[in-house]
């Protein structure tokens, strides 16, 4: 990348800490500031967050007189979100659980758990994938690699394999070759202190990482085991796995990539099993528009083989977009950054401070938690660390933020599942998430007035707008504010939705450069996903 980083047993308990997380927008009409010891603590879950083999029962418990409310949607519950009356809430199916306790009108801090429900499958081979780990300071760094390893047990329990896509530090060709010794001991550690003995670790090149010659000596031969041109193949638990050199994608490495997956194809011990890829840059044309790919050949190479299932990094770009999964004639999916995320170019965004300010990349760490069956592999995509912040901190950018995370372990979204059984055409026929395929369903308005006006802390006047919905998710707001007497206008923008935290704002509350002094406004917004669907368009008057 640029620079600029008494319960019932799940297969893997959550051993994470939920910390606080007040991320609810200001009211319209705002209440007088509560004091530290008059908001409600977060919730209590009888049942942490995690992967479980069966349906579970979550008990729900506050202080006494406090009433919870929760959502199964991802936003933050809100007053009129459903009450937690005592019955247990049954997790039957993969979900983000969020609740909130409330005194009076008083909201406390929201909590968020992660589910996912497998009722009994047991996977031939587990991988958690990920990339662009941009390690530099052992001090600054591993308080957030144990939790994301906690993470990764939850999720995985011991996964087969841990596999980190390049840009495992932050070398801009300026000595740093050395931190590689760093990411290998904060990986080391974390393997004894989880328990992972059996977990092994294969590592891709990327153009962060310094020299080849330097990368391979930070860590053992077998996290890195190419015969000279940063480029090899394994076998994970008899599922086949090819690490591709994408910094320098040659057309020797070609040819060797096509004999290696024609060689695999033709195996029937091999048969309804994926080809797990990996490399660090993305195969153009394929996620996310091919956003900072390169090396065109790699997607020729590529094409004849169905099975292959090509993982990259590079880009940063979050597994919350549905582009971040493209299938044409073979699976390309975007493992986005366990260092911070970014969304599309050309949007305004809200801080965690409610200012608009131009941005495209937010703290949020995120991973792919890969299982394979028989006949098919399940991809989930998991938040290392979706809390609200801001990338800038004091002024300064920084995606350093440290835990605990109340949003370690959620979901970024429902899980892809990819067709592997049968031969190359059956398997092709059973892709779901071509470009001819992809989702034409607009977002709604679940009210029929969303907005409403109101005053930030400085007296001007602000937007409320009230989440639009989607079966996907709802990508950024069109939003135009205009004075109604001369047509002079206020705010003309594309609004980021802050779709990349758990859980996600009930509203955003956008502010005006104007004051509330009366003066009539016309404002008119469009909720659109990431195909481009547009809502009907929602105008009103404020002022």
């Amino acid at each position: 990348m640029t620079n600029h980083p008494t319960r019932p047993s799940p297969v893997y308990r959550h051993a994470a800490l939920s910390a606080l997380l007040a991320v609810a927008l200001l009211p319209v009409a705002l209440p007088a500031v509560a004091s530290p010891h008059e908001m409600p603590d977060a919730p209590t879950f009888s049942v942490g967050g995690g992967r479980y083999e069966q349906s579970v029962s979550v008990q729900l418990g506050a202080a006494p007189g406090e009433t919870i409310r929760y959502t199964t949607d991802g936003t933050v519950p809100s007053k009129a979100s459903p009450a937690f009356a005592g019955k247990p809430i049954q997790v039957t199916q993969d979900m983000n659980l969020t609740a909130r306790a409330f005194k009076g009108n008083q909201p406390g801090v929201v909590s968020s758990e992660g589910y996912l429900i497998r009722k009994g499958e047991q996977p031939l081979a587990r991988f958690m994938i990920m990339s662009d780990v941009h390690v530099g300071n052992y001090e600054s760094d591993r308080k957030r690699w144990a939790s994301y390893f906690d993470t990764i047990q939850n999720v995985l329990g011991s996964p087969d394999a841990i596999l980190s896509n390049g840009d495992m530090i932050n070398d801009n060709w300026n000595g740093r070759g050395q931190d590689h010794k760093i990411v290998q001991r904060i990986f080391a550690e974390n393997l004894e202190r989880k328990g992972m003995s059996g977990t092994e670790v294969f590592l891709s090149y990327g153009n962060h990482d310094a020299t080849l010659a330097e990368l391979r000596a930070g860590y053992p031969q077998e996290w890195f085991p190419d015969a000279g041109g940063g480029y090899y193949r394994t076998e994970v638990n008899g599922v086949p796995m090819i690490t591709v050199n994408t910094e320098n994608y040659s057309i020797q490495q070609g040819s060797w990539l096509r004999e290696q997956l024609a060689d695999i194809t033709a195996d029937p011990s091999y048969r309804d099993l994926p080809v797990i890829v990996q490399g660090h840059r993305p195969a153009p044309g394929t996620v996310m528009d091919g956003q900072q790919t390169s090396n065109p050949r790699l997607t020729q190479d590529l094409s004849a083989f169905p099975q292959a299932i090509y993982f990259s990094g590079h880009s940063h770009l979050n597994l919350n977009d549905p582009r971040s999964i493209h299938q044409k004639s073979f699976t390309a999916v975007n493992d986005s950054s366990s260092s911070y995320i970014e969304i599309d170019h050309g949007y305004q965004m809200l801080t965690d401070e409610g200012q608009l300010a131009n941005r495209f990349e937010t703290p949020t760490a995120q991973g792919v938690a890969v299982e394979v069956y028989p006949g098919r592999t399940v991809i989930n995509r998991i938040n290392f660390n979706a809390d609200l912040h801001d990338i800038y901190s004091g002024g300064q950018w920084s995606a350093n933020w440290q835990p605990p995370y109340s949003s370690d372990g959620t979901l970024a979204g429902k899980p892809w599942e990819v067709n592997t059984s049968g031969d190359a055409r059956k398997i092709v026929e059973g892709f779901t998430y071509t470009d001819a395929r992809r989702n034409s369903t607009a977002p709604a308005w679940p009210v029929a007035q969303p907005l409403e006006a109101g005053t930030n802390g400085e007296g001007n006047l602000t937007l409320r707008i009230s989440q639009a919905t989607d079966d996907q998710m709802v990508h950024h707001y069109l939003v135009r504010v205009k004075r109604e007497d001369n047509n002079e206008q206020v705010l003309d923008t594309k609004l980021a939705n802050r779709f990349d935290v758990v859980p996600v704002p009930s509203a955003l509350d956008v502010p005006l450069s104007v004051k509330r002094d009366g003066t009539r406004f016309l404002a008119e917004v469009t909720a659109v996903d990431a195909q481009g669907n547009g809502s009907p368009v929602v105008t009103r008057v404020i002022k």
